[in-house]
């Protein structure tokens, strides 16, 4: 009688594992989306306390390079080394640059201290998709989807309020601090109930191809982050930031064909389902970082909305993808098929971008809304299924390089989306207030296109008129241009071949099985 009641508790025992390691991983997810927002919210007392105004981009900036270039190396060190210990030592490090980010006495610290905090960063979103690529089968991750997305949606609405409660009462430090008691936590969870086997490689980490990596990153980085703003797309230190980035890139290419142990092991692109959903990544974060930048300003300088609950502005579409995020986890867990929703989600998110591109200085909040959570609908189909099925296409020892090549071309999406769609929008700004306005105009514009709360108040009713049409303006050319782009991934959807996802089905033969999960209480 014993045994059998020991028989019955053990599923139940190692579903409370998996959902124990599971909280351990979003607090780790919500650590890595919630630092730049409750940041960013905190920059204008920061600059107040330490100076250096002119340095003001670096500290965005740093955590940015830093998190970029680290992420593909975190992935390939959890696959050559363990993903438990290469993980935590993510997040100490985190913790670390985060501690030292509080104490930082001028701009400088704060600058390297971001970069440290960058890259542990790095780690913390690739180790957290890898290990549940670990402990959970593809066709029954879907069911946590929604979780990932929960968390996500919280962090993008939360995180300004957090930052500025934690400013006004706390003071700025403690930005920082804050993720001191989460880490603490997250690191006791993981080390008590997460176990996996350790892995010890053979081969030499790829010192070489590391370095042509992050040379490549970095300069891709910076041309976005320095075009049409620090310098002009024209100028010289642009050409050469490019010039050294493609250099870089195609070295890396070269030799990672000849490493023993390649940093991006090339044969994961052989895979047509891992490329697509590459693209994919990189479209969806060109498109959703976009959008998170645009919308609140619109919303702020059009519609007259308040800066203080920013977040609050972006509910339609985050809720809308949180639902559609749950619902399509559910339906690929039950039903094994995917297809659809790349190709749907696409379709949606082309929708939702040229109804945003139809915005104009009458359209009312609620008109705004409808369009924004047509947007989030398409994204909720794209966003966790493009890490579902680029896992789903590689063997497991190649988990890590997949999750932290899908997180790098979503990061660079999102850096090539902010930089381009930006840049259009400032430069049909600048030429509306210039028509609208006069020589005004181009006065008001001419340091910024995107005027805050207070300069907005400043300007005479005319000029402030002419702004709000300037806004309407250039948030239509961004987002038509991302409507556009958005195609790109519809093309790249249509040609998705729906491989079966591993360890599912009612009837599992021993070689499809699902692996049992590697946890214990």
């Amino acid at each position: 009688m014993a045994d059998t009641q020991t028989v019955e508790t053990e599923p139940d025992r190692k579903q409370r594992s998996v959902r124990v390691v599971l909280l351990a991983l979003m607090i780790t997810m919500m650590l890595a989306m919630l630092d730049n927002m409750i940041v960013g919210t905190a920059m204008p007392t920061i600059v107040g306390e330490l100076g250096g105004l002119e340095h003001l981009s670096w500290v965005v900036t740093a955590y940015t390079l830093a998190t970029a270039a680290a992420t593909p190396l975190w992935g390939k060190l959890g696959d050559m080394y363990g993903r438990k210990g290469v993980f935590m030592s993510s997040i100490v490090l985190f913790l670390i640059g985060s501690a030292l980010s509080g104490m930082a006495q001028d701009m400088g610290q704060l600058i390297g201290f971001r970069a440290v905090q960058g890259l542990g960063a790095g780690g913390l979103m690739v180790g957290v998709m890898a290990i549940i690529g670990d402990l959970i089968p593809p066709r029954e991750r879907g069911k946590y989807q929604g979780m990932m997305a929960g968390v996500m949606a919280l962090a993008m609405i939360g995180g300004p309020l957090v930052g500025g409660t934690i400013t006004d009462n706390w003071g700025w430090r403690w930005s920082f601090y804050i993720n001191l008691p989460l880490g603490v936590v997250s690191l006791g969870l993981i080390s008590v109930v997460l176990h996996l086997p350790k892995k010890r490689a053979q081969a030499r980490i790829d010192y070489l191809g590391a370095a042509l990596l992050t040379v490549g990153i970095t300069s891709i980085v910076l041309v976005t982050t320095w075009g049409g703003t620090e310098y002009a797309w024209t100028s010289a230190r642009i050409m050469e930031l490019i010039g050294i980035g493609v250099a870089a890139l195609v070295g890396f290419v070269f030799w990672q064909t000849k490493a023993a142990e390649p940093v991006v092991p090339l044969h994961i692109f052989r895979n047509r389902n891992f490329t697509l959903m590459s693209i994919i990544g990189f479209i969806t974060g060109f498109v959703m970082f976009g959008a998170t930048l645009f919308l609140p300003l619109y919303q702020q300088s059009v519609q007259g909305a308040s800066a203080t609950n920013s977040g609050l502005l972006l509910l339609p579409m985050l809720g809308a993808m949180l639902v559609t995020s749950m619902v399509a986890g559910r339906i690929t867990t039950n039903s094994g098929r995917y297809y659809v929703f790349p190709v749907l989600g696409s379709v949606l998110m082309v929708i939702g971008l040229y109804l945003l591109s139809t915005m104009d200085t009458g359209t009312s909040r609620f008109t705004s809304g409808l369009f924004m959570a047509v947007v989030g609908l398409g994204m909720g189909c794209l966003m966790q299924i493009t890490m579902l099925v680029a896992q789903n296409s590689v063997e497991m020892k190649d988990m890590g390089v997949a999750s932290s090549s899908t997180t790098l071309f979503r990061t660079l999406g999102s850096s090539f989306g902010v930089a381009i769609m930006g840049a259009l929008f400032n430069h049909r700004v600048q030429d509306v207030m210039a028509e609208r306005a006069g020589a005004l105009g181009s006065k008001v514009t001419e340091q910024s296109a995107q005027l805050d709360a207070k300069s907005l108040e400043k300007l005479p009713a005319a000029a402030r008129e002419a702004y709000q049409f300037a806004v309407s303006a250039g948030t239509h050319s961004a987002f038509l241009l991302g409507s556009v782009v958005a195609v790109i991934s519809l093309v790249a959807a249509v040609f998705v071949k729906e491989v079966p996802l591993k360890g599912a089905g009612p009837q599992k033969t021993a070689d499809d099985a699902a692996p049992t999960p590697l946890v214990e209480v």
